[in-house]
């Protein structure tokens, strides 16, 4: 990777213009249970709501969207996973939130153009864009206050399909 930014790349310390809204915050738990259990008592998240297993990634994570909002409540099947390494460092609470684009290439071309680096996924073990099950995404090698950025670029109907086809994650 050059220094240089790309000729086509936005100018430094513009506001970002493929930031369209957040797409889910991720809470790093010890239990995804027993978070889930605190936000269904105290802010009525459905009950039926479901805890998914990831194997690849190691996690189990409670989906929910609240207010307009998607949370996951991220709990390492491991101890040295991705979350529990993380509560270990900072506790648990807010561990990263996922900025949705409207195109991958643009958005990191101007983070980048604002100095920002590019950090591994670390259930996929790839740094830039690449596939995960709900659209492209990247992260940030530069933390917002010990919060993680990441941008996700939701796939278009045709490419779910295809991403659906081959599983990325």
């Amino acid at each position: 990777m050059t220094d240089t930014p790309a000729p086509n790349a936005p100018a430094p310390n513009t506001p970002n213009p493929n930031v369209t809204g957040i797409k889910h915050m991720a809470f790093a738990v010890r239990s995804a249970e027993a978070a889930l259990t605190t936000y269904q008592q105290f802010l009525g998240v459905p009950e039926g709501t479901q805890i998914e297993v990831y194997p690849k990634s190691r996690n189990r994570v409670a989906l929910f969207r609240l207010g307009g909002t998607e949370y996951q409540l991220c709990e390492s099947m491991d101890e040295n996973g991705r979350f529990a390494s993380w509560i270990k460092e900072h506790g648990e609470g807010l561990h990263h939130i996922c900025y949705e684009v409207a195109d991958m290439g643009v958005a990191l071309a101007h983070a980048q153009a604002n100095g920002a680096a590019l950090r591994e996924c670390k259930a996929c073990r790839i740094t830039g864009s690449h596939p995960h099950p709900e659209g492209y995404v990247a992260f940030l090698d530069n933390d917002a206050g010990g919060i993680e950025i990441e941008f996700m670029q939701v796939y278009t109907p045709a490419e779910l399909l295809e991403y659906e086809q081959v599983k990325g994650v």
